[in-house]
């Protein structure tokens, strides 16, 4: 029988049940905490991890079919991020995060991203567009990620198409706040739009976005970027978009 978003399995101690997470196995490869970091930080944002149930590092470490210390270590690069709780000796819990909470984290992102992809394009240069010309290959992966349906691959590519964008503005500062700001975003509605095969309209915008900053059209490229952060609260989270 298939679940809804809201069931949960859990075992006697409040665990979710293995087989209700679909984790990469990721043994062997290097650079485990990051990978495992981005991998859980994603499934928090789809809605994989679900908030209010307790996870063990154990079992996301047999899911992983890793050891449970790079768990453990992403874990707490989660907590410091403010994403999760952790419940000494047992795990942790994603942190509950309210419509007004994601509303605002939402209009803060267009505050800041909006603007700054505006002035990229306005001060195109040789050197400048050489570098967006270089996030193609990203546009690219993320409309194959949306046609397979692959969203925590999906979120994280996203992250750094976006990320590297901004950082052509050459504030450090920004990028971190935007990128704390995205890993505390919930997109619950994404499944439902690779399911109907509708997420590769919102992917294709990420190669719309390089076309009119590269040709250095500041308006067009603001437009479409409050657009693409509308999707967020819009059909991203599961709600209808004008």
């Amino acid at each position: 029988m298939k679940r809804t978003r809201s069931e949960t399995v859990t075992d006697a101690a409040g665990r979710l049940a293995p087989d209700e997470l679909s984790l990469p196995q990721l043994g062997g490869r290097p650079n485990l905490r990051q990978e495992i970091a981005h991998t859980l930080r994603g499934a928090v944002i789809t809605g994989q991890l679900r908030a209010g149930v307790l996870y063990s590092v154990p079992m996301l470490a047999e899911q992983f079919g890793v050891s449970a210390t790079p768990v453990r270590e992403a874990m707490l690069d989660l907590a410091n991020e403010e994403l999760v709780t952790i419940v000494r000796n047992k795990g942790f819990r994603v942190k509950e995060l309210s419509d007004r909470d994601l509303d605002e984290i939402t209009s803060l992102r267009a505050l800041i991203e909006v603007p700054t992809v505006a002035e990229i394009a306005r001060a195109i240069n040789e050197p400048t567009r050489a570098a967006v010309e270089e996030l193609r290959p990203l546009t690219k992966e993320v409309e194959r990620l949306a046609e397979t349906g692959d969203l925590i691959g999906y979120v994280e590519v996203d992250r750094r198409f976006h990320l590297s964008l901004l950082a052509l503005a050459g504030n450090r500062h920004l990028i971190d706040v935007v990128g704390n700001l995205r890993a505390r975003s919930r997109l619950y509605g994404l499944q439902e739009l690779a399911e109907r095969g509708e997420l590769g309209r919102s992917a294709a915008e990420h190669e719309q976005i390089v076309d009119l900053v590269v040709a250095g059209d500041a308006p067009g490229a603001a437009a479409l970027m409050r657009r693409h952060i509308g999707h967020v609260r819009g059909s991203w989270a599961g709600h209808h978009e004008p």
